[in-house]
């Protein structure tokens, strides 16, 4: 990726001739505790990542509102169990990461308060980037407060090189980068993507769900020069993954940035956790690979895993990482806590994929993913299929209602 390397570059040159580009100085603090404690199986805490309760007048409230009430439901009690949340591992209830957590809020509160250009950021930070980077078999990865920033982060920054080249003006059209879209992408790629688009710094191009003929033909069609391909690598809604090795073979053809979200995919996909790219065994063709630590981690935060030169670009002109406070020392002491427990108990991984295949043989529903939507009908189908209630608990679905018009 020659063409984007120079590019990235002479942005960077750009910034530093006007002393614009930011780096980061971490804050040193004691290094936590050398390996958290870790099981070879299931421990009564992880019940307590799916298990709620509900208030006696709020769960009343919820079953009048559809219509759902039938006087049963003191004899029910408030108790729920959730089936609809994103903690896939079920970490974010783990020992190890309570301990962690408690620890660092212990020796440092919530730790030094401010943007992570000024003194937000530590040497916590920096080791869970560090640990990220591995993870993701990157160069190098920078840590954002939410994976909403990280998203809107790269749009802006990818955005900043066309403005930056061009300078003293606005860029014309083929100056502009080309970002091609999946249709189904997370709602911060599309708000990252409006927004730079309105401010006439690239061009935007939908392409169909995962139809691989439908971007080929844009691509083909489109004459600017910088392209860039953002998908989903797992659809949160659909439950189906983006066809990486067939967006690996139009990035060699036509020599696009290839950027994915693997919110869904990290930690839970791939023998080591390394999330969508290595399970399709195409970490090396795979650019820039955002994420979220508040899904398979269990805790708070994403991230942005790229080179050493994308992160300069990107923390110097990614406004949503420049401008927001720094995550809290606790969340990333825990962070790391997650990151060290994934990599010793895989057998997470194995029960997750263990129930997605059970699943798949009880309802004969041809699923590759542990998000399973299944259309129900109407709005009013799926928000009363969603109080479903049987005598004992009220259940919330296992599954994704996905709403039909």
């Amino acid at each position: 990726m020659a063409q984007w390397d120079a590019l990235v570059d002479a942005a960077l040159a750009r910034l530093d001739s006007r002393s614009l580009l930011r780096t980061t100085r971490p804050i040193a603090l004691a290094p936590p505790p050398a390996q958290p404690e870790t099981f070879p199986g299931p421990g009564p805490w992880d019940r307590a990542a799916v298990e709620i309760r509900l208030d006696g007048a709020t769960l009343r409230q919820w079953l009048a509102e559809g219509g759902e009430a039938n006087g049963q439901e003191e004899e029910v009690g408030e108790k729920l169990i959730l089936f609809s949340g994103n903690d896939y591992m079920g970490l974010s209830s783990h020992p190890a990461i309570r301990d962690a957590a408690v620890k660092a809020a212990q020796e440092y509160g919530m730790g030094p308060r401010g943007s992570a250009l000024i003194c937000g950021y530590t040497t916590y930070h920096k080791m869970v980037e560090e640990s990220l980077a591995e993870l993701k078999k990157k160069e190098d990865c920078l840590l954002c407060p939410t994976g909403f920033s990280a998203n809107m982060a790269v749009m802006t920054a990818l955005g900043n090189i066309s403005s930056l080249l061009a300078v003293g003006r606005k860029p014309t059209k083929e100056e502009r980068i080309a970002i091609f879209s999946d249709s189904l992408n997370h709602a911060s790629i599309i708000d990252g993507i409006r927004l730079v688009e309105r401010q006439q710094e690239v061009v935007a191009f939908v392409y169909k769900h995962c139809d691989m003929s439908h971007l080929d033909s844009l691509l083909s069609g489109c004459s600017m020069e910088n392209k860039v391909v953002i998908t989903d690598s797992l659809f949160s809604m659909d439950g189906d993954f983006a066809p990486l090795p067939e967006l690996v073979n139009l990035r060699r053809k036509y020599g696009f940035l290839l950027v994915i979200d693997d919110a869904h995919g990290t930690l839970v996909c791939g023998e080591n956790g390394g999330g969508a790219p290595e399970l399709f065994e195409c970490e090396n063709d795979i650019d820039i690979s955002i994420g979220t630590l508040s899904k398979a981690a269990g805790c708070h935060g994403g991230f942005i895993a790229c080179s050493s030169r994308w992160r300069r670009l990107i923390q110097s002109r990614g406004r949503s990482f420049i401008f927001s406070t720094a995550l809290p020392v606790p969340i990333v002491a825990s962070v790391h806590a997650a990151l060290c427990v994934s990599r010793k108990e895989r057998w997470r991984r194995s029960v997750i994929w263990r129930h997605v295949q059970y699943f798949a043989s009880l309802t004969k529903i041809n699923i590759t993913s542990p998000i399973i939507s299944i259309i129900v009908g109407s709005e009013e189908t799926a928000l009363r299929a969603g109080r479903c209630s049987i005598p004992s608990i009220i259940c919330l679905l296992l599954i994704s209602l996905v709403l039909c018009s």
